[in-house]
């Protein structure tokens, strides 16, 4: 038993007494005695502080910091402003566990409620959770939620994130539902190839806006068809992107989704990241996870309160829609604390910029004998282009302080934020055509 119990030893076998044993070994009596580890762990000893600290130091230099970052798929390098980092790592927010007893939390749930308003405010939705845990999640249970007894059918385009398609797929085997890949066409969702995949037994179609080739879909056609059909419709959409773009709602979404990593957590080699989860009031009573809801205490003064819970820890196992458990109140709180410090005129400013800068790399690129856009869609802040020598392109890249594109079949998916400037632009194109005239 670990030392941290705040027991004596003298406690414990009194404890252990009262049950009628003599030892802990005595509770695992009907576990196998080959089971038993009755030998040290192999650890390495401890270490001192200053110690500890060098290791860390030692491992953290094996990373490589890129000053630009020209590459997305997924996780974005936005600005974020100074606030947004200060106001999370206070020790009160830091080491805030969700509460068990709500309304004692005050300040939590009131961080929560400010973040689902403003996901709401962002996306058209009635009604948003208080996250889950990164946006391939938040896709899947999104899935979930449109399941019925007749409808177990999801669909999902060919052009969303892989890692969103297998998070999906992942859910699907769990559950024993089926997952069929809608088509692409010209690096968009294939329309005719939608409707004749949108069956009686089809529950939803999740489609990605803007796509993981960075292209617009046209996503009101989507939805119409898909509700011609009987069927939900999901978006996962960019939250900048939101910023300057048609909302879920307004393009007919039940239900939007997305990473919530661009609204103001960094890269942090993969996570913590958040997934955002909005919907009508309609399907309200799906949602996983928790919604904080605003009222009045006896003596008429706001308060905050957990309103909803659908999970399976206060429902049934076999009726919870949703198994998700913990939420991501820190990431939550962050988010939240970008959306209010940037606000819709700095977000739409973010936004913008990031496609005028992405626009004037393709071009940039685009200049160069060798290379063209795969795709001509209109596009935000990611581009797919086809060339030559992209493994020596990214590794030039790279030796000058670039983080190039993500490399894919025949060519590169490129991504510019609000942070790069024209002149790093202009270098990249540089190397690159470098590099190709060789």
């Amino acid at each position: 038993m670990g030392s941290y119990i705040p027991s004596t030893p003298a406690q414990r076998q009194e404890m252990l007494q009262a049950i009628g044993l003599s030892s802990f070994r005595e509770l695992y009596g009907d576990v196998p005695a080959e089971m038993y580890l009755d030998r040290p762990l192999a650890l390495p000893s401890g270490m001192s502080e200053l110690e500890a600290g060098r290791a860390v130091r030692a491992m953290a230099a094996k990373n490589r910091v890129y000053d630009v970052i020209l590459r997305g798929a997924g996780a974005y390098d936005h600005y974020i402003p100074s606030i947004v980092k200060y106001i999370p790592a206070k020790e009160e927010f830091l080491t805030a566990y969700t509460p068990y007893q709500a309304e004692m939390s005050q300040g939590l749930l009131q961080s929560i409620f400010e973040y689902q308003t403003m996901i709401c405010m962002l996306t058209g939705m009635d009604v948003s959770n208080a996250s889950v845990y990164d946006g391939a999640t938040a896709a899947a249970e999104a899935a979930a939620m449109c399941r019925d007894r007749k409808r177990r059918v999801t669909l999902v385009s060919a052009t969303t994130h892989p890692d969103v398609i297998n998070t999906i797929r992942t859910y699907c085997y769990g559950t024993g539902d089926e997952l069929r890949i809608v088509p692409e066409k010209d690096g968009k969702t294939d329309p005719d190839a939608l409707r004749e995949m949108l069956t009686a037994d089809t529950a939803s179609f999740y489609v990605q806006q803007p796509n993981f080739h960075g292209l617009f879909e046209d996503a009101e056609a989507l939805g119409a068809a898909v509700h011609e059909a009987g069927a939900m419709y999901i978006m996962g959409c960019n939250p900048i992107a939101l910023a300057i773009m048609k909302t879920p709602r307004d393009c007919g979404a039940d239900i939007a989704v997305g990473e919530g990593q661009p609204l103001g957590l960094p890269l942090a080699a993969g996570g913590p990241y958040l997934g955002y989860m909005a919907t009508t009031e309609k399907h309200m009573r799906k949602l996983p996870g928790r919604i904080v809801g605003e009222t009045t205490d006896d003596e008429g003064r706001r308060a905050y309160v957990l309103s909803l819970q659908a999970r399976e820890q206060h429902i049934r196992r076999e009726k919870a829609g949703s198994n998700i458990c913990s939420n991501e109140a820190l990431c939550a709180l962050t988010a939240g604390l970008y959306m209010a410090a940037m606000g819709p005129d700095g977000m739409a400013q973010a936004a913008k910029q990031s496609m005028a800068k992405a626009h004037y790399l393709a071009d940039a690129l685009c200049a160069i004998d060798g290379v063209k856009l795969r795709y001509s869609g209109a596009f935000f802040h990611e581009f797919v282009t086809d060339m030559p020598k992209t493994e020596e392109v990214l590794s030039a890249l790279s030796r000058a302080g670039i983080l190039g594109g993500l490399s894919v079949e025949g060519g590169i998916l490129w991504c510019a934020t609000e942070k790069v400037t024209k002149a790093a632009l202009d270098k990249t194109a540089a190397i690159v055509k470098e590099v190709l005239a060789k």
